[in-house]
């Protein structure tokens, strides 16, 4: 018989047993974009001329194809293409990519199929033919409706192209999402307040409306630009939260913002620790298989990747997850949820009893981060505005 002690890095070595498969996503890296923006830190690069998307669809084609075997006989509820700038693609390659999707994989009926986009001219004018090739979920990257503030970022549109795109979006899509930022170089209060309502008059169904962090390995990172204080920021956040309630956006993760019965469903996947299979540059994948959990990473640089497709050797690296860091990437992801999480979805997507966290679950909720009782388990306001502590209780060092 197997023993748990009550903290995560006592959990004896035993293969996992999962009962039920967690829900499969599919996720689609495009890692060309116009101009890195200086705050970014993702796998992107930028496309100097012409870049080559024939030869990178039949590598992504090519890439799932060798992934089935890992994923065979599962159904795909979402696929979300993101970058780098998806919308760079022409619409017969967007076109192509879902053709290939839809033959080689079993996708649910009402599939959530999501498309990252910048709001230049180019990329707006593909919105119809994205659409008819199967993206009914649009997800843009607009970050400020301040000329000034665009500039400060990189952002190689305008505020009047932003507010063009979004409307030539809502002609064919009834799925939006708009990605703005706050706590900008040099932004008041009231400048960021003026974002926010921008946007709330197009009516989008979902905000996402992330805190500018300098990331390592950016242009920001290395030269920081001013930003408003701790202070400042977090009067920001709360009244921006505040405006989102007032018009009936539902703040169900972090910084995600949504009217009802338009939550982003691929991301709800994430952190509800469910699975993912992620193709082309860079590409992460999380797989459960019946008696363990594989990372899996692909070759980051377009055309290693490319090449290394070629020679049917797409993974740059794979490994199984621990216990303990099952259970910890699991409160790492559900803890993002404001709602929290049902307490039997812990053992379904770990394969763990909760016993093997209650030292844990006891810490956080004696110092008021964490809330929880037979069935739910939450972060309070306060975990919420203290996330990173309350993940850091989960976190034990090793010994």
């Amino acid at each position: 018989m197997t023993i748990y002690s009550l903290h995560p890095v006592g959990i004896k070595s035993q293969a996992v047993n999962f009962q039920i498969m967690p829900p499969l996503s599919l996720y689609i890296h495009i890692p060309w974009c116009a101009r890195k923006c200086p705050y970014c830190d993702f796998n992107s690069h930028e496309a100097r001329g012409v870049f080559p998307e024939q030869e990178y669809v039949a590598a992504l084609v090519r890439d799932l194809e060798m992934a089935l075997p890992s994923i065979w006989g599962r159904r795909v509820g979402t696929v979300f293409f993101g970058g780098g700038t998806p919308s760079l693609l022409s619409g017969a390659g967007v076109t192509e990519i879902l053709r290939q999707v839809r033959l080689l994989l079993p996708l649910e009926h009402n599939a959530e199929i999501t498309l990252e986009a910048n709001p230049g001219t180019v990329e707006a004018d593909k919105f119809a033919v994205f659409r008819d090739a199967g993206v009914n979920r649009l997800s843009m990257g607009i970050q400020s409706f301040n000329d000034t503030h665009l500039r400060a970022l990189g952002r190689i549109h305008t505020a009047d192209e932003a507010w063009r795109a979004i409307a030539i979006a809502r002609q064919h899509f009834d799925n939006i999402n708009l990605d703005l930022m706050y706590a900008l170089p040099e932004q008041t209060l009231e400048q960021a307040l003026q974002d926010v309502r921008a946007a709330l008059s197009f009516e989008p169904q979902h905000l996402s409306c992330y805190h500018l962090t300098l990331e390592p390995n950016t242009l920001f990172y290395r030269n920081p630009p001013s930003l408003p204080d701790d202070d400042a920021s977090s009067e920001m956040q709360q009244r921006i939260e505040a405006l989102l309630a007032a018009h009936g956006y539902q703040h169900y993760e972090t910084s995600a913002f949504a009217q009802p019965q338009r939550r982003a469903k691929h991301n709800l996947n994430y952190w509800q620790f469910g699975d993912y299979l992620g193709i082309g540059a860079g590409a992460h994948s999380k797989l459960s298989f019946h008696d363990k959990v594989m990372r899996q990473a692909r070759y980051k640089q377009p055309q290693a990747y490319m090449d290394a497709v070629a020679r049917g050797e797409p993974l740059q690296e794979e490994h199984e997850v621990s216990h303990r860091d099952i259970a910890f990437e699991f409160m790492m992801n559900a803890l993002r949820l404001n709602e929290g999480f049902d307490a039997a979805l812990f053992t379904e997507r770990t394969s763990l009893p909760l016993l093997a966290i209650r030292r844990e679950l006891d810490e956080a909720e004696r110092r008021g981060l964490l809330l929880r009782d037979l069935h739910k388990i939450a972060p309070t306001p306060q975990g919420q505005r203290f996330l990173n502590d309350l993940l850091a209780i989960f976190l034990a060092d090793e010994h």
